[in-house]
């Protein structure tokens, strides 16, 4: 039996096991799949994903090579691997290297590309961007105009052809988080980079964003007192021409999770997991014990501006990886399980229209 049969097995085992008190609640509306392993004994956080020429790409992102974690004197180091998957029962291609390590930054697919915004390493946060274009087995790089300052830790989406860009961090050691709104329009880069008005709330880090109806949703995220973290649960809209407006609170915080928010239908917003911050000041103490992040899907109705929880993530929940919708289906590559850890493993899962049992 090949790797590929043995990994899906053992999923299948996991997700059997784990959605055992939630099954009726799961199944009618998600179908939990995973892809083959990322080609790394450890895994990664902070990768840049998305799509190019009908590949899913993987590249660069952080771990700590050893398997440890900070409190154990592990050391994070950063990658500039990439990594391609040209379809779902395939294998992993090694595809080229990214002009630096990197992590953290935002993700974008645009047409045949998948556009890389900012990011951090070992020197610091970049305010580099740049597309990477996957043919005949190797990736192609395209320089892209800089931000304006250099960002990682951010949260963006595309609108048409337009990528908007908001919160984050301008440098690791900065006691206060960053409330910048940026836009860039793909189709006419020469523009460069606009700065948009703010929202009407803190400035923020590890945010997710979405869109829907042509407006961009802002979610969660963390702000930053003194360099101390507070969790946050608000939410804003921003609809072009017309500015900000604040929407129903999220029933916790969704910190790091996947993003953008999985869009269904123009109708929902389907967030998959994120830290909620109730273990935050505990993960030094818990280490292995830490039970990993939370495994709620939150769903917004934008018509109604209402929330609820619409399922399970039906294995452990990634955080600090972008979601990626492949083959009309969504890809959650790699990431955080909890504190310090990483995982190779890449979820998918199919979300049908039928309404939680």
């Amino acid at each position: 039996m090949d790797k590929n049969a043995l990994t899906k097995i053992s999923l299948i085992i996991l997700l059997s096991t784990i959605t055992a008190g939630c099954k009726e609640e799961i199944s009618a509306k998600y179908d939990w799949n995973q892809l083959p392993v990322i080609p790394d004994p450890v895994g990664f956080a902070g990768s840049f994903s998305g799509l190019s020429n009908g590949a899913l790409i993987v590249a660069g992102g952080a771990n700590f090579p050893d398997g440890g974690a900070p409190w154990s004197g592990s050391v994070k180091v950063w990658h500039n691997d990439i990594f391609v998957l040209e379809k779902e029962d395939g294998q992993w291609l090694r595809a080229g290297k990214l002009p630096t390590p990197l992590g953290y930054g935002v993700s974008i697919s645009w047409k045949d590309a998948l556009v890389c915004i900012g990011g951090s390493n070992v020197s610091g946060h970049h305010a580099d961007v740049f597309m990477l274009r996957y043919k005949d087995r190797s990736v192609s790089i395209e320089k892209l105009p800089d931000l304006p300052t250099t960002l990682a830790n951010s949260c963006g989406v595309l609108i048409g052809d337009v990528v908007y860009v908001a919160g984050g961090q301008k440098n690791a050691t900065d006691l206060v988080a960053s409330d910048n709104f940026w836009s860039l329009d793909l189709s006419a880069p020469e523009k460069g980079w606009q700065v948009l008005s703010t929202w009407p709330g803190s400035p923020r880090m590890l945010p997710v964003a979405s869109t829907a109806e042509g407006s961009f949703y802002l979610f969660s995220g963390v702000a930053l007192n003194e360099g101390k973290r507070q969790y946050l649960n608000d939410a804003f809209k921003f609809v072009p021409g017309k500015g900000w407006q604040k929407i129903k609170d999220l029933p916790a915080p969704v910190v790091a999770a996947p993003s953008p928010a999985y869009n269904l239908n123009d109708a929902d917003l389907l967030i998959f997991g994120g830290d909620d911050g109730k273990l935050a000041d505990k993960a030094a103490d818990l280490k292995e014990k830490h039970p990993g992040f939370s495994r709620d899907i939150l769903e917004y109705n934008v018509a109604a501006d209402n929330w609820t929880i619409a399922g399970k993530v039906a294995a452990p929940a990634p955080v600090t990886t972008p979601l990626v919708v492949w083959n009309d289906k969504v890809v959650l590559p790699g990431g955080e399980v909890r504190p310090a850890t990483r995982t190779p493993n890449v979820l998918i899962v199919s979300v049908n229209n039928a309404e939680a049992e």
